[in-house]
Parts: C-alpha cells; sequence; structure tokens
C-alpha cells in the first residue's frame, strides 16, 4: 500500500468508499461535504492509502481547537476513516491510522480524538476511551417553564457569525475550566450555519441550534456564559412544547440546565463514547490548563509504539507544567494510559486496568493535576 495525499481528482472515489462504509449521501450533503474537505486536501489533512492506482482506504484529520481545562489547543479530529470492503482483513485500516498518526504530529497537532466504531484497532495504535458525548430526553413543557429575565436579546444568526460563535466558545469554555469540548474553524462555521433546516440563535454571550426531529425537538449545541442566556435558550427551544412532547439535547455531564428544570425523576441519558490520543507528550502537557493553586512534581515514563514515548519530569505550577526531559524512571504508562490519565481517568482505575505501573508516589499529584469530566457537543 502506498500512502499519498489526497487531490480533488481523488473524490469521487472517497465518495464511493463513504457510501460502501456508512451508507448513501443525498446530493445537498454531497455538495457540502466536498465544500467543507477541499481546504484540507491543500493541507495535508486527507490522506489515501492506495493499492496502484486504486483507493482502498483514507481518513481525514479534521482541524479543530480543543478545551482542556479551560485551555485551548490545535487538536486533530480524526473523521471518515473508511476501508474498501475488498480490502478489509488485510490491514489498511492499521496501515491509514499509522499514517494519521505522523501525519498529526508533523502538522503541530500534540493529541487526536475520534468517534470509534470499533475500539480494538484504535486502542492498538494508542487511542484511549476518555469522554462522551451525552444525549438526554426531557419533557419539553419542563424547559417551556423556566422562566426568562427577559433582559437577553435574541437574533437570529447565519454563516456571517461564524466568527462571533467562535469567539463565544472560547470564552465560555475557557470561563468554565471546561474539558473535552471543540470548535470548528470559522470557515466549517460557516457552513453548517447555511442550514435552512436549522434554528440558529446568538446573543452577546451564547448561542443555540436546534431543529425538528421527527415530532421531538434535537438541540445539536447550546452554549451559555450567563444564568440569564441559559434560562433564555431552553426557554426558547421549550416554547416548541406545544407541538414537540420531548427534547433531546446534547449537555454537558453536568449541564445547568437540569437544575433549572422543575421536577427531575428518571433521565434517559445515552453516552456516544470517543477515543483520545496524545501524539507529542512535551507539547500535550504545556498546552493543557491545570489547577492554579496546584504545585507539585511527578516523572512520568511513556511507552508509544508508534515514537514519541520518553520520560518527563512535569512540574505544575500557576496553572500550567513544565516538561523537563528526565532519565530516572517514575510512574510508567503506555500511551493509552497516558491519554486516559490527560482525560481526567484516575490513577487507581488505570493502575487495575493495566495501563499504569511503577513508582505509585506521583499518583495524587497526577490525579490533581488532570481531573476532568471530558464531553463533547459535536460529532463529527
Amino acid at each position: 500500500m502506498e500512502i499519498r495525499d489526497l487531490t480533488p481528482e481523488d473524490l469521487d472515489d472517497v465518495l464511493d468508499l463513504r457510501r460502501r462504509a456508512f451508507g448513501p449521501l443525498s446530493a445537498s450533503d454531497r455538495d457540502r461535504w466536498r465544500r467543507a474537505v477541499l481546504p484540507s486536501l491543500g493541507e495535508g489533512r486527507y490522506l489515501g492509502a492506495f493499492d496502484g492506482t486504486r483507493l482502498a482506504a483514507a481518513a481525514r484529520l479534521r482541524q479543530f481547537t480543543q478545551w482542556w481545562h479551560g485551555r485551548p489547543q490545535p487538536m486533530a479530529g480524526i473523521a471518515g476513516v473508511t476501508v474498501a470492503p475488498e480490502d478489509r482483513g488485510r490491514g489498511c485500516g492499521s496501515t491509514i491510522m499509522r499514517a494519521v498518526v505522523e501525519r498529526g504530529r508533523a502538522l503541530g497537532d500534540a493529541v487526536s480524538v475520534l468517534y470509534p466504531a470499533t475500539t480494538g484497532i484504535y486502542r492498538s495504535l494508542g487511542y484511549e476511551h476518555a469522554g462522551a458525548q451525552h444525549s438526554v430526553r426531557l419533557p419539553a413543557e419542563l424547559l417551556r417553564q423556566i422562566r426568562p429575565s427577559g433582559q437577553v436579546k435574541l437574533r437570529r444568526m447565519g454563516p456571517g457569525d461564524a466568527g462571533e460563535v467562535v469567539s463565544i466558545l472560547h470564552r465560555v469554555h475557557g470561563a468554565a475550566r471546561a474539558s473535552g469540548p471543540v470548535s470548528w474553524d470559522e470557515q466549517t462555521w460557516s457552513l453548517w450555519l447555511e442550514s435552512e433546516d436549522d434554528f440558529l440563535y446568538v446573543t452577546d454571550d451564547g448561542f443555540v441550534v436546534y431543529r425538528w426531529h421527527g415530532e421531538d425537538m434535537l438541540v445539536d449545541s447550546l452554549v451559555a456564559g450567563s444564568g440569564e442566556t441559559l434560562r433564555a435558550l431552553w426557554s426558547l427551544v421549550g416554547s416548541a412544547s406545544s407541538i414537540a412532547h420531548e427534547v433531546v439535547a446534547h449537555v454537558t455531564p453536568d449541564d445547568p440546565v437540569l437544575w433549572l428544570l422543575r421536577e427531575r425523576t428518571i433521565e434517559q441519558v445515552t453516552q456516544r463514547r470517543w477515543m483520545f490520543r496524545v501524539l507529542d507528550v512535551a507539547a500535550a502537557a504545556e498546552r493543557r490548563g491545570y489547577p492554579v493553586r496546584l504545585a507539585g512534581d511527578a516523572v512520568v515514563t511513556v511507552d508509544d509504539p508508534l515514537g514519541g514515548g520518553g520520560t518527563w519530569r512535569l512540574e505544575f505550577a500557576g496553572g500550567s507544567a513544565a516538561v523537563i526531559p528526565a532519565e530516572q524512571p517514575g510512574v510508567r504508562l503506555s500511551v493509552n494510559g497516558l491519554s486516559a490519565l490527560y482525560a481526567g481517568i484516575p490513577a487507581a482505575t488505570l493502575r487495575l486496568s493495566g495501563l499504569m505501573s511503577g513508582d505509585d508516589r506521583y499518583d495524587e499529584t497526577l490525579d490533581a493535576a488532570f481531573a476532568a469530566r471530558p464531553y463533547m457537543l459535536e460529532d463529527f
């Protein structure tokens, strides 16, 4: 197999792979997909595995911003991993994903995320389960009963508001010290804000994207930087309760809307799990945010079969980490274990599952440094 960057001339073959892997796309969805992927072709973010001249597998590195403890950093979101049916079982998936990890590092992305169709192949390449997209089903009437203050001015938004959406996400996720949520770049947001089926509203410190979902409402994304905006946006969604009986919403694990409801008994929550991988240990640790009052250090040795392993001393102070090469090993982690630790999985869990071993004197410091409840609102 030969790995090379895809070109516009390869897109028909990529669409054929996608159809065989995920099902057909409508004409309008194919057009939007082409418009979305074209910029990535010139950026080296779409790779293909070729058997001669025939495309056997493909994978895309989407360019995201991801927040960890409120600090943003570039992230490679892996999407569109497809293998031709006749090539499955030949190792094409592993081949293209090894190339993806190498390309992500070359592009300067220190971390990577994907939604897996299966765990085994991605775990073998260093990805580990870390967080989820949480979806909750709520009675629309309960949302309608949330009373806004009347001081929040909402307006409809469109493609021209993409920059404002990105700005809101940076402010809100930073202030909330959020871990895991992502944002597309401004160009991609402008594409998503074109949808005629979505209801799009924005205010100074928040926005909502929602639509009809059969006889219910689906909230794709609702972000609010104040209690007043939170109430205004959820009340807006709930105003459809005369027709929609339920609202399915992508929310944070401890979303404040759940504390605004008059009644809470049994909640239907589903989790779509995502997997995380550290590509560059030093850069990922230095770009992450940490508790400001935390002061301490830990020595970690990381084993990464795809390169990038080593031993480092992490020195935590003032909400940041200094990463210094070290010689004497401390805590020993596979890259899967480090990726899970980075996402807030406790040291005790990692030791019991065999992802961490060695000196345990740093466990409490590592737990405090990387504590998180990671989530995403978006699918990709």
